[in-house]
């Protein structure tokens, strides 16, 4: 029982890695790949208010396996320099 769910762990591991090696980028959470709050308008159109604060108006934020990998590396090359 115990091997069984270590290698569902390591899979869904595995699975997430591969995942952020392939797209390291996702959606911001908070404006929902928006970049912004939308609005309406006095005419009824959605318009962009302010850009996002998280994702600074790109609509992309970096996965955290990404971010992890990326200071991991960085930790790295300051080590053996």
């Amino acid at each position: 029982m115990l091997t069984a769910s270590a290698l569902l762990l390591l899979a869904t591991l595995a699975g997430y890695a591969l995942l952020f090696a392939a797209s390291p980028f996702g959606t911001c959470r908070k404006c929902r790949g928006l970049g912004g709050k939308v609005i309406v308008d006095r005419k009824g159109r959605p318009k962009r208010d302010k850009p996002c604060r998280r994702c600074k108006g790109q609509g992309k934020r970096l996965r955290v396996g990404r971010r992890l990998h990326n200071h991991s590396r960085a930790i790295h090359r300051a080590g053996t320099r």
